[in-house]
């Protein structure tokens, strides 16, 4: 992928202020993002010097410069959960049956949890619910049923990373015929120890090819001692049954190389999580050629915009594998 030449395209200082919650904010990152027509649309996640946490909205023409929306995202319904909300966050976005749905993470007393809003305008959002109780982060919802089923990846947080929170080390495929109770089918992805993608979790919701389901994740390398890296990779899953993995990059496609990567507020991180693929042919499958923008958050500090094409991803995808030791 090939970083823009305006990176990071979101800093703190793009951020309005927005009384009494939002003021001289400390870091805007891991934006879920969509295309509506021309419109560019960005949820971001902005965190104040309180260390709070909210989405703020973001639109552009270009997928460049974006027009920060001084307000913040409020879920209609969210305060009918029946439990404290410490922080909303991380956000992917899916166009599905003529809305977009938002999937987030939610802190709660018991742990992160999955929820999902909609919206059909940017301007007002609707909670649905709970998509998840018990503790997972990075839920993607696919962009059409599949076998007359709801599909998503998501990420239980079974694993600790040695001083940190917990995390995971697979992600697992689930299915729903509401969208809110879900069950899981089983994991799809292991993290590969000793090599870049130790620790794993979803990116951007997948996208839709002749080839197969284009899944973008981040991946962690725990094994240097004094850092952890979080990266991005790729895997290609068969359309039918998004279960079978059809390859998987052996090699990340962006790791931290600049300095808003390396420095910030948590140190050597490209994180994914908005992609928004440009052309679709008249199935509504991604076309070979395509520009595919990447948006990500930069050491939990900033946004970052890298480009690549959905054949170069699909290339990176069928990469040989790791040999695994016997």
């Amino acid at each position: 992928m090939i970083r823009h030449h305006k990176n990071p395209i979101l800093t703190r200082r793009d951020i309005p202020e927005i009384p009494p919650r939002l003021r001289d904010v400390s870091s805007v990152f891991n934006p879920g993002a969509v295309k509506a027509g021309t419109a560019y649309r960005l949820l971001l996640r902005v965190q104040d010097r309180s260390r709070e946490t909210y989405l703020v909205p973001a639109h552009s023409r270009d997928g460049v410069s974006f027009q920060v929306e001084p307000r913040i995202v409020e879920f209609a319904g969210l305060e009918r959960l029946g439990r404290r909300v410490y922080h909303v966050y991380d956000p992917r976005i899916t166009r599905l049956e003529a809305a977009d749905h938002v999937m987030f993470a939610i802190d709660t007393d018991d742990g992160c949890r999955l929820g999902l809003g909609r919206t059909t305008d940017f301007d007002r959002f609707e909670f649905l619910g709970l998509a998840a109780d018990d503790n997972t982060r990075n839920g993607v919802l696919f962009p059409e049923k599949i076998g007359g089923r709801y599909l998503r990846f998501d990420r239980p947080n079974t694993a600790r990373r040695a001083g940190g929170p917990a995390s995971g080390s697979a992600i697992r495929l689930s299915e729903s015929d509401d969208l809110l109770a879900w069950r899981e089918v089983g994991p799809v992805l292991q993290g590969r120890f000793h090599y870049w993608d130790e620790f794993i979790g979803s990116g951007p919701p997948p996208v839709k090819t002749r080839a197969g389901w284009l899944h973008l994740y981040h991946g962690v390398a725990t094994h240097f001692g004094s850092a952890s890296v979080y990266q991005a990779g790729v895997a290609l899953h068969d359309l039918r049954d998004p279960s079978k993995v059809l390859g998987r990059c052996r090699r990340n496609i962006l790791e931290p190389r600049e300095i808003y990567e390396i420095a910030g507020q948590v140190p050597n991180v490209v994180f994914p999580s908005g992609m928004i693929v440009e052309e679709f042919d008249e199935d509504g499958f991604a076309r070979p050629e395509s520009e595919v923008k990447v948006y990500y958050g930069a050491a939990d500090t900033a946004v970052g915009l890298a480009a690549t094409t959905v054949s170069a991803l699909l290339e990176a995808a069928r990469e040989d594998e790791i040999p695994q030791c016997r």
